[in-house]
Order: structure tokens, then C-alpha cells, then sequence
């Protein structure tokens, strides 16, 4: 294959297909996603088949349960793909609605109307999941994507996309407005990353490595996030009851995923009794305790936390604790070593709690609340195409309208200047 020739041919196809994207009506994108629903739905077991396939050669080749996790699809994870889809279907078209037109003092009539970002590179690894979630998201805010999953998923991956041109076609839109690059070639991002004439924006989703990769080679504006190393600070002032769910849930509910809690901050003055009772139940799921000297002097089994431990996004079964003097140590820490992802307080003093919120620099900042909730289908966004920890275009979990841009559109009656 002539890997640079196949490379310029999706990227010039996706471009030709994403500027004719605006002839297509709502309920034309909406009929869209509706089919896909269908199709999802009546070929669950050709999905879970060609899923196999990949769940088999990724046990051989030895890769760790977390991420054999993230990679598996089951009847209860395709009917939750559908439910996402659904949910989109069900949000508004972000598309050419315009702001009410404000009459400027030069004569001139001012409005802002929201556009489409143009093509879309999506660079993920292991979750299949985001192969529906980020075509559909691109297709309803009117871009077109181009796919690169990753080779462990390359099976599931090819017949999802199937069923995507599948779906355009039934609903007579252009097949070329979803490019799924079929190579596993490691040489295939480098040459899509310098596609600058054909390519808007690349929202890479994955590991730390291939996202400092990313940002290493591209010549092209990323959304991005690096990683998800989330906290929860437990206040001297918190409802134990509180604190411990949310501790439990951050952490257990789900390990390999960019929200779960990566390191628990505690209060020195909060209750011995409860720091123990939420280390023990932590210890029952299989969580390894890594603390600081105090955490080892309440609880026996901590593991001495070394510094890249404070960094550190585990994606599995181990969790680093700190017993801190105060909300400012806490805020402190986090700033220092966290990802500007997904921080909660579990407190019931209102001045904590605002400083806490206030002075917490991550793209969501919670109160009383698991971090498990930092996603796009949770915040209504119907899913989500990642999460930007980034201060420019989009912050936190990226959805519809942030797959979109803004444009003036002035009018007047002959104005001159």
C-alpha cells in the first residue's frame, strides 16, 4: 500500500465531504442517527463477534486487564453506545442559529451565527465506544471525522464503521463524511498530523505517551486532555456518610477511566475512625494504599508513597493518600501535581468550600460530588468526544457545541465606511 497516497486521498475526501456538510437538515442528521440506532441494535452479536477477535489477541499479547476493560464491548455496553446516541439525537441542532442582531452606532447590524469546525481527526486507543460516539457528535454538529482507532480494536472498529456508512447511506448523506483509516502502519498519525490544508483540529483520546506524541508532531490546533489524574479532598467539616460514598465510588466504580479518583486528600482533623473505615473498604476492593507517613500511622497496610506517586495516573487497582493540614495544602497539591481534570471537596463549610472551587484550576471542580460524573452524557451533553483540560476552544467534557465555532454576520442597507 502507498500509505502516503491512501492517507491524502481520505484526508481530501473528508475535507470535499465536510464543506457540502450544511446542505443537510436536522431532521435529516437526526433520521441518521436513528438508523444507526437500529443498526446497532439488530447486529449486536456480528458486534460482539468481531469484538472477540480483538479481546483474543489482546489476552495473547499479554496487555492488562484495565485495558482489556476499556476495549470490551457486551450487550449492556452496546445498549448504553445506544442510549448515548439517543441522547444526541434528542439535543438540539447547534447549526446557523444566529444571536438576536444588535444595531451598532456606524449603522451596521451585528449578529454571531455558530458554524461547524470543518474535519475532524479523531485519534483514539482502546474504547470502541468512541467510534460511535465521535462520529456521531461530528456528523449532528454538521463536521466530517476521519477515525484512527487503535490496531488493538481494529476488528470491532471496522464493522462499527460499517454500520455508520451504512446508516449515511440509507438517509441518502455522503459516506465520505466518516474516514476510518484501516492501516495499523505507527507512520500513518505522523503523515495525518501534517495535513494542515485538509484537517481543522485533531482530538486525540488515549494514553499520556500518545498524547505527548501528538503534541510533539502535529501541525494541527488539538482539544485535548493529557491526563486524568483526579482528587478528592475529604474537609475536617464533611458527613462521613458522604465522604465515604463518594471515596468508594470515584475510586471502584469503574478504575480504567480518566475520572476515576487517583489520589484521596484528607483533613487531618477529619474522624481516625472514618479515614479507617474508607481505607479498609478501599483495601476489600483490591485497592493498593499508597500514602504519606500520617496514612501509614492510621492505617498498616499503606504502601510508603515515593514522589512520581503524587503525578501518577494509575488506571487501576492502586490509590495515593495525603493527610494534609488544611484546604490551602490541599488546593496546593493539587495545583501542583494534579491534571487540571476533575477535583471534588467533600465539605459542609461554605467558605471551604468556595475557596475551594474558586482557587481549584481544573476543568471541573466538584462539591459533594464523585468525579465519576465528569462525563459528557452526565453533564447532558448526550456524550461526549473527550475532555479538555485545555483553556481554549472547549474546557472540560466537549459535546455538540463544542465542535462548533462562531462567525459575525454583519448587514446593513449599503453602508460604507
Amino acid at each position: 500500500m502507498d500509505t502516503e497516497k491512501y492517507i491524502e486521498n481520505i484526508c481530501k475526501n473528508a475535507s470535499k465531504s465536510s464543506s457540502n456538510s450544511g446542505a443537510y437538515s436536522s431532521k435529516q442528521k437526526n433520521e441518521l442517527l436513528k438508523r444507526l440506532c437500529h443498526n446497532l441494535f439488530m447486529n449486536k452479536e456480528s458486534i460482539l463477534k468481531h469484538n472477540l477477535k480483538d479481546l483474543k489477541l489482546a489476552k495473547n499479547k499479554g496487555l492488562s486487564n484495565s485495558f482489556i476493560d476499556r476495549m470490551t464491548l457486551n450487550h449492556e455496553r452496546i445498549d448504553g453506545i445506544i442510549k448515548c446516541v439517543k441522547a444526541i439525537m434528542k439535543l438540539p441542532d447547534p447549526l446557523y442559529k444566529k444571536t438576536k442582531s444588535i444595531k451598532q452606532a456606524n449603522g451596521i447590524n451585528l449578529s454571531q451565527m455558530r458554524v461547524p469546525l470543518g474535519t475532524i481527526l479523531m485519534i483514539y486507543e482502546s474504547r470502541p465506544n468512541v467510534t460511535i460516539d465521535a462520529a456521531s457528535l461530528c456528523l449532528k454538529s454538521g463536521n466530517a471525522v476521519i477515525l484512527k482507532g487503535g490496531s488493538d480494536t481494529i476488528n470491532t472498529n471496522k464493522y462499527l464503521v460499517s454500520l455508520i456508512k451504512n446508516s449515511l447511506s440509507y438517509v441518502k448523506m455522503d459516506k465520505n463524511l466518516v474516514q476510518f483509516i484501516e492501516t495499523t502502519d505507527r507512520n500513518t498519525v505522523k503523515k495525518l498530523l501534517k495535513k494542515t490544508c485538509y484537517i481543522d483540529i485533531v482530538i486525540p483520546r488515549g494514553g499520556k505517551g500518545l498524547i505527548e506524541t501528538i503534541i510533539k508532531e502535529s501541525k494541527i490546533p488539538m482539544i485535548k486532555h493529557l491526563d486524568g489524574n483526579c482528587h478528592v479532598y475529604i474537609d475536617k467539616s464533611a458527613n462521613p456518610k458522604v465522604a465515604h460514598s463518594v471515596a468508594i465510588n470515584s475510586k471502584t466504580q469503574r478504575l480504567g477511566v480518566c475520572n476515576a479518583m487517583e489520589t484521596l486528600l484528607i483533613h487531618e482533623k477529619y474522624s481516625v475512625k472514618s479515614v479507617k473505615n474508607i481505607l479498609s473498604e478501599l483495601e476489600n476492593h483490591g485497592i493498593e494504599i499508597r500514602g504519606c507517613q500520617k496514612t501509614k500511622k492510621i492505617f498498616k497496610n499503606t504502601k510508603r508513597a515515593v514522589e512520581n506517586d503524587w503525578y501518577e495516573e494509575f488506571l487501576g487497582p492502586v490509590l495515593s493518600v495525603k493527610i494534609v493540614s488544611s484546604a490551602d495544602i490541599a488546593i496546593s497539591h493539587i495545583r501542583k501535581y494534579g491534571s487540571m481534570h476533575t477535583d471534588s471537596i467533600i465539605s459542609t463549610d461554605l467558605k471551604t468550600t468556595e475557596k475551594f472551587l474558586k482557587n481549584v484550576d481544573s476543568s471541573s471542580v466538584m462539591l459533594n460530588t464523585s468525579t465519576r460524573f465528569a462525563d459528557g452524557f452526565e453533564y447532558g451533553l448526550g456524550a461526549e468526544i473527550g475532555i479538555s483540560t485545555d483553556k481554549l476552544h472547549a474546557r472540560g467534557p466537549v459535546g455538540l457545541i463544542g465542535l462548533t465555532s462562531q462567525k459575525y454576520v454583519v448587514t446593513s442597507n449599503g453602508k460604507i465606511k
